[in-house]
């Protein structure tokens, strides 16, 4: 029986750091109707390989992709149960990815970590976004771009991330050469998931174009990549590159065996994969010039439209169509937001604030921004930099790590707490000027994530950078929007923004500045952007050195493990 289009479905799953939430949506009006949460059995593997036999070095972050396959198993069929949906009435699915998060597989798709012959080789699995230990091969890979006046390097601000496709890959050749003989794909997570849900690998606009430098129908040439390495010059052709889907296509139809694991029916439409912030935009409405979109999280994300084409200092990169047709797409972002929140409270916070929230009915986080919430801006008498994720944008640089000044005996945890909220703010602002300062302004800030939840960081955020927040309401962002990119790919709509702006979820200028506390604000950001640039642009390399020596310790502890100190030898 043919399906009302009033009452079509489409689903949307949004694959984030540590799980996978699937979202069930009414497509003629964006109604969220259920959805299901599941968390990755291996979340992230940043010690050693499962089973703990086989230790990681110092910035890997690794994951298994069966967890992947797991959210479609798991919790797809969920969010159709809490939606009470007939799943003949879904006429489409859409996915996002965390990005850049690769995937070493066969030609077939099988990742080689799912090998018996690689199961013990950390290069074999995937290599999460957040995956830093490629920053000397990304230091090459910028060096030798500047040398040669590439001329794909200005449209990522002079500078290509560890993050990113190319430095990943050239890690994997240079530490595990068998691995890489071994690897016939090189595979954004984003398209993986898309071969698995299609049995069809297609490359999707935003994650080649922002993550794997297309840039105007184009690869880093062979020339470029020998230079490099000798053994990598034909890596383009002969593991990245494949067919370019479109943002909003389809890239094939539900295969039997995905329909089985979903519970969905066999034959609908499967957009194209895309990256979790750049499908955000559609789901806030926020595809037009000025409007930028803040996707916060355990990262930050910052995306946005523009007429023109420009170079941005430090930006993650600028797509033709990257986010949607017809416009420039722009992306920063800020590698540590809501990580930095949680490493302070599970690491450095007293045991007694936990238990005072406790008795309050908070959590901790909370407990303390209610406590930070009742100072004065600079009442703390802090300033930190926001580095110790590394930096995203606009230093590019993951060798940088966090900074407190200003310490003395009577800090207490919420004042630590309030300035690391400031500090993720003013790393937020500095995105803003930078962009601002290369003629792409922003005259609205549009946030999603779970750390909305937070008025006092919201505040901050509208103080700091002197901008309207508005607030995407719907409670699975991303998810959502690969939902709207569905209804496009099963012709629902003929367009992502006519999807969007009926199926955008929007509340406009929820937080607005405070002219006082912006006033001081300003204040407590000079000094951010003297410390800004001190370390991270040559006036002191010390956060480097230290990165140094603590690798070389390690591969010493690794090389030669010491016996603990008996009480003996410490008399001695």
């Amino acid at each position: 029986m043919p399906i009302d289009p009033s009452e079509a479905l489409v689903v949307g799953v949004d694959y984030g750091t540590l799980s996978g939430r699937a979202v069930v949506v009414r497509a003629v009006d964006g109604t969220e109707l259920g959805s299901a949460v599941f968390e990755y059995p291996h979340a992230v593997l940043t010690d050693a390989l499962p089973g703990g036999t086989v230790p990681l070095g110092a910035d890997w972050a690794l994951q298994v992709p069966g967890d992947y396959v797991d959210v479609l198993r798991y919790a797809v069929p969920a969010a159709l149960a809490d939606a009470g949906a007939n799943p003949a009435a879904v006429v489409g699915i859409g996915t996002d990815f965390t990005a850049c998060t690769m995937v070493p597989t066969l030609a077939d798709g099988t990742p080689l970590s799912e090998l018996p012959r690689f199961a013990d080789r950390p290069h074999a699995f995937v290599k999460l976004w957040r995956h830093h230990a490629a920053q000397p091969q990304a230091d090459r890979i910028n060096e030798l771009a500047a040398e040669r006046n590439e001329s794909w390097l200005p449209r990522y601000g002079g500078l290509i991330s560890s993050e990113w496709e190319f430095a990943k890959a050239l890690q994997l050749l240079e530490e595990d050469p068998e691995v890489y003989a071994a690897m016939e794909r090189w595979v954004e997570a984003a398209d993986w998931i898309v071969w698995q849900l299609t049995g069809n690998y297609v490359r999707n606009a935003c994650s080649a174009g922002y993550k794997g430098i297309l840039q105007d129908g184009q690869y880093p040439s062979p020339e470029f990549l020998a230079a490099l390495n000798p053994a990598f010059a034909d890596f383009v052709a002969t593991k990245l590159d494949q067919p370019i889907g479109a943002l909003g296509s389809a890239a094939g139809t539900l295969s039997a065996q995905a329909a089985a694991w979903t519970g969905l029916p066999v034959g609908i439409p499967v957009a194209v994969g895309n990256v979790d912030a750049h499908v955000t935009a559609a789901a806030g409405n926020a595809l037009e010039p000025g409007q930028m979109v803040a996707i916060m999280g355990t990262s930050t994300c910052h995306v946005m439209n523009g007429r023109e084409l420009r170079d941005v200092p430090g930006m993650c990169g600028v797509v033709d169509g990257g986010i949607v047709a017809g416009s420039w797409g722009y992306e920063a972002g800020q590698s540590g937001v809501g990580d930095i929140f949680a490493h302070f409270v599970s690491t450095q916070v007293p045991a007694g604030y936990t238990e005072r929230a406790q008795a309050e009915g908070l959590t901790t986080h909370d407990y303390l921004t209610r406590l930070a919430a009742e100072q004065q801006v600079g009442q703390h008498g802090l300033v930190a930099l926001d580095w110790h994720s590394g930096n995203r944008s606009v230093l590019v640089d993951h060798e940088l790590s966090g900074l407190l000044v200003g310490e003395t005996l009577a800090t207490r945890p919420e004042d630590i707490y309030r300035a690391l909220l400031e500090a993720t703010a003013f790393g937020t602002r500095t995105i803003i000027e930078t962009f601002a300062g290369a003629g792409v302004p922003v005259s609205e800030l549009v946030v999603v994530g779970g750390l909305t939840k937070n008025k006092l960081l919201m505040q901050i955020y509208s103080d700091v950078t002197r901008l309207p927040l508005s607030l995407i309401t719907s409670a699975q962002g991303p998810a959502l929007g690969s939902a709207i990119h569905a209804a496009v790919a099963a012709g629902v709509y003929p367009d992502v923004r006519a999807a969007a702006a009926r199926m955008g979820r929007v509340e406009r200028a929820v937080y607005v500045p405070d002219e006082a506390a912006a006033a001081r604000y300003d204040e407590l950001f000079d000094e951010y952007r003297q410390l800004h640039d001190h370390f991270g642009r040559g006036g002191n390399g010390v956060m480097r050195r230290l990165r140094a020596i603590r690798r070389q310790a390690l591969a010493n502890a690794t090389a030669a493990p010491t016996e603990a100190p008996t009480a003996q030898t410490v008399t001695k």
